[in-house]
């Protein structure tokens, strides 16, 4: 780790002084962290052996107001990140991630709040011969979240600040392929900030209070992807969910929710037959319906042509006991234009993961 962090911080300097004397409003940001394996499922206690430790290398675009979406939201930056982690198990072994994220300020901007969301790759995934304690990554690639709330100080000496707090780094393949039970490490971080500019631009103040209507609106939506049940081996599978809601605008930012899914989850027909198979002991004989229908609210946070979707649902129609009747789905919108989008959703049963979605809408 430390041959492969002298490396990143070698191409960390060239990148600085490299930069012409122009103002870019950006910075560099390289964090150390070092932590812990959080145990939020029995089935990974024998994989928590060390304190994973590494690094966080960010590239970050200021914003000073110059759209209306930027003063309402205190000026967030928004960057990507590269991340290293040693998980301090040769079990699980390394994982690198590339992350798109926000930083959102707080507190005068000395507090910092990051999220990023990205693609995870891990050097020794669960094979049933070569690894097969590994129940934790079912699969080499991974979906990846992280989150840091730091205090910042920019700028402490010449173009150098400090900056120091916690992250969660969160690492799962949401049953692309079983096993899948996820890995989160809550560590501490502390690290350095450079700037790319000799002076800051000018923050820009023209919001005024006013009032936001828009009527109801009204919501279609097609996912799809494919998921694995935990039973490992029993294959990858198709699913297709059709949803419709009507969504409420409270204000420049938020949008409340209510509606109804329809899953087609075709591994769940195989999951019942399987069980059937497996355990006749549960009375099942095979012949249950695998679809399902749910009803659900939902919040949508509204940033630039992004927003956040957070949805809290319930099986009206359940026919088959899988994981309980309440879901939770939370995800990514990008819009494009007034009307279309695109979604990428996490759709899980509790901290159980179900399902990666993949959408297109459209908002009339």
């Amino acid at each position: 780790m430390k041959r492969l962090l002298t490396y990143i911080l070698c191409l960390f300097c060239a990148c600085v002084f490299s930069q012409e004397k122009k103002n870019t409003n950006a910075y560099f940001d390289v964090n150390y962290f070092a932590g812990n394996i959080a145990l939020h499922n029995n089935d990974i206690s024998h994989l928590i052996k060390g304190h994973p430790e590494g690094f966080i290398l960010s590239w970050n675009k200021k914003t000073f107001g110059e759209e209306s979406w930027q003063q309402r939201y205190n000026y967030p930056d928004y960057g990507f990140s590269l991340v290293y982690q040693d998980l301090k198990n040769s079990v699980l072994g390394n994982n690198v991630s590339v992350y798109a994220h926000y930083n959102f300020y707080f507190l005068k901007r000395n507090l910092m709040f990051r999220i990023g969301q990205g693609i995870g790759y891990t050097s020794n995934p669960y094979d049933k011969v070569d690894n097969h304690k590994n129940v934790a990554f079912g699969s080499s690639f991974l979906s990846s979240t992280y989150a840091m709330l730091n205090y910042k100080k920019e700028r402490i000496f010449d173009r150098f600040g400090l900056q120091a707090g916690v992250s969660l780094i969160h690492y799962s393949n949401a049953n692309v392929k079983a096993p899948n039970a996820s890995v989160n490490t809550i560590a501490f971080n502390v690290g350095v900030t450079y700037s790319l500019d000799e002076e800051e631009t000018e923050y820009i103040d023209t919001l005024t209070k006013e009032k936001f209507k828009q009527p109801i609106k009204y919501n279609v939506v097609f996912r799809s992807g494919v998921n694995e049940s935990d039973v490992v081996g029993t294959g990858q599978f198709p699913f297709y969910i059709l949803s419709a809601y009507a969504d409420k605008r409270l204000n420049r930012k938020s949008a409340i929710q209510l509606g109804t899914d329809v899953f087609f989850s075709t591994f769940l027909k195989e999951h019942i037959k399987y069980r059937a198979a497996a355990f006749p002991e549960e009375g099942e004989d095979g012949s249950a319906d695998y679809k399902r229908v749910g009803v659900f609210a939902g919040h949508e946070l509204f940033i630039n042509k992004m927003s956040l979707v957070t949805q809290f649902g319930y099986y009206v129609y359940y026919p088959y006991d899988f994981e309980g009747r309440t879901y939770l789905r939370i995800g990514l919108k990008r819009y494009f234009g007034e009307k279309w989008f695109a979604a990428l959703t996490l759709k899980s049963h509790g901290a159980k993961a179900e399902a990666v979605e993949l959408g297109v809408g459209i908002r009339l």
